[in-house]
């Protein structure tokens, strides 16, 4: 549904921009690149386990669809329509 879409996105971007400023300055104080990257990388895989899998907290509000039609309608249809002819070469 599109409230758990929006739902999902908006903890993906959290998780990661919170991750990014932890990373940030952690790399900044201990002066060391390669920290930032491995906790931006933690938040990314953190984030991912979160919101990939179809989660029922994402489910709350299904969609409704129209309900499906009969299939006798469909050929009866096509029983009406006269043949195409093809052009003589």
């Amino acid at each position: 549904d599109y409230k758990g879409q929006k739902l999902a996105e908006q903890i993906f971007q959290g998780i990661i921009l919170v991750s990014a400023i932890i990373g940030f300055i952690y790399g900044y104080i201990t002066e060391q690149f390669g920290w930032t990257v491995y906790i931006v990388m933690a938040g990314f895989a953190l984030s991912c386990l979160l919101t990939l899998p179809p989660w029922p907290m994402y489910r709350r509000n299904p969609l409704k669809w129209l309900p499906v039609q009969e299939s006798g309608t469909e050929e009866k249809k096509s029983a009406d329509r006269k043949p195409k002819r093809h052009a003589k070469s």
